[in-house]
């Protein structure tokens, strides 16, 4: 079995788990046509699909779907595709009690007659749950040569992804302690002189040699460019003075994210900047010192609002506090005002307000907690302070 997954009683559980929720009252599936008991769900390529059965693919031309019905477990995918299932879980699914069916297709054949033989004529109610990833190429066919119409299945896989099951937060953990490494290096990394894009290539390599697949993404954002919460590099040149952002992550083999911010400083900071940034740091602490079962996100998003409200910093705090990690490195739940979610042990997300002086500088803090049964977990570890280099 391929190294990035997980036992195979692992994705059993996983899709007995979706199979229950889609056999719930409803069906978990969001949307107005949402309605009946027991509709069937169908997965296409993404994050949705790797979770349930460890297939790692994209989405193209030719369709590839898992499709769940009732207590019966279908793959359709082309024949000249076969071997993805090889590097997944679903060869050794019966041997966690999981019978797979797979029809395979080639080329001049109806890939979405054998999508509505998996759905079985007794099983359909006229609705199908579909994962957010299918793309519309899939979609229409998939409606109009079946009718049937399709709600979206986003509520039942985000209860089952947010979630984070032992084997999970041990891979996030991991993910964690690699990413904090790569903030170790930046003494060695960055440096005044250098243009933000050598930074930036030298961090991903760095990424990758701490034990990530890739890096997913790269911030280094310096200066007035600290300011746009996006910045991803330029060729500007790092300045002596420079406050200098560095947002980093990526997967794991397991396709597990880190993603983790600190924030530079390119000689002693000024009083004014050593002073806004102390005001986020305690915004920082406050929100992960919120964070524990049954509080609600929008709690969590409120505790760092606050404290850069009572700082007469509220304006320059733009972005939400935080957002679900997984297998996407942005995923439920979101840490956002309004989000009256309460949070759950077992979920991951990341904690990181910032402030950002447009034309000036900017910084964050970024760390990623999992919720504990007392309280969370942060998976980094990395000092707080604004560190000068």
């Amino acid at each position: 079995m391929a190294s990035h997954l997980f036992p195979p009683a692992v994705y059993a559980d996983r899709l007995r788990r979706a199979a229950a929720l889609a056999a719930g009252a409803g069906s978990g599936a969001s949307g107005p046509h949402a309605q009946g008991v027991g509709t069937p769900l169908i997965v296409t390529p993404g994050p949705d699909l790797a979770y349930l059965t460890g297939v790692r693919s994209e989405s193209f031309e030719r369709l590839t779907a898992l499709v769940l019905s009732g207590s019966t477990v279908t793959v359709v995918v082309p024949k000249l595709e076969l071997a993805i299932l090889g590097d997944s879980a679903v060869p050794a699914l019966g041997s966690a009690g999981i019978d797979v069916t797979v029809l395979d297709w080639v080329d001049g054949t109806d890939p979405y007659a054998l999508v509505g033989e998996a759905l079985g004529a007794g099983d359909r109610t006229g609705t199908v749950a579909v994962s957010d990833s299918m793309p519309a190429l899939h979609l229409l066919p998939l409606t109009t040569r079946l009718g049937v119409r399709a709600v979206l299945a986003t509520d039942i896989l985000r209860r089952l992804r947010m979630i984070k099951d032992a084997a999970e937060v041990a891979e996030l953990r991991a993910a964690g302690r690699a990413i904090d490494r790569v903030h170790a290096r930046m003494g060695e990394l960055l440096a005044v002189g250098r243009t933000e894009r050598e930074v930036a290539a030298d961090i991903a390599d760095a990424i990758v040699a701490e034990g990530h697949d890739h890096a997913e993404f790269v911030i280094v954002g310096s200066g007035p460019h600290g300011a746009d919460p996006h910045h991803e590099v330029s060729d500007r040149v790092i300045e002596a003075g420079d406050v200098v952002v560095i947002d980093i992550g990526g997967p794991l083999a397991s396709g597990y994210n880190s993603d983790s911010t600190r924030t530079y400083s390119m000689g002693e900071p000024s009083a004014e900047v050593a002073a806004a940034y102390a005001h986020l740091e305690r915004a920082q602490a406050a929100s992960v010192s919120a964070v524990r079962p049954g509080v609600t996100a929008e709690t969590i998003d409120a505790a760092a609002r606050d404290v850069l409200a009572q700082a007469g910093l509220a304006e320059y705090f733009v972005h939400r506090t935080g957002h679900g990690i997984g297998l996407s490195v942005h995923e439920e739940p979101y840490i956002v005002a309004g989000n009256d979610l309460p949070v759950q042990t077992g979920m991951a997300f990341s904690i990181e307000p910032g402030v950002y002086f447009p034309g000036q500088w900017g910084a964050r803090i970024e760390d990623i907690v999992v919720v504990t049964d007392q309280g969370c977990e942060p998976l980094n570890t990395r000092p707080h302070g604004l560190a000068v280099l």
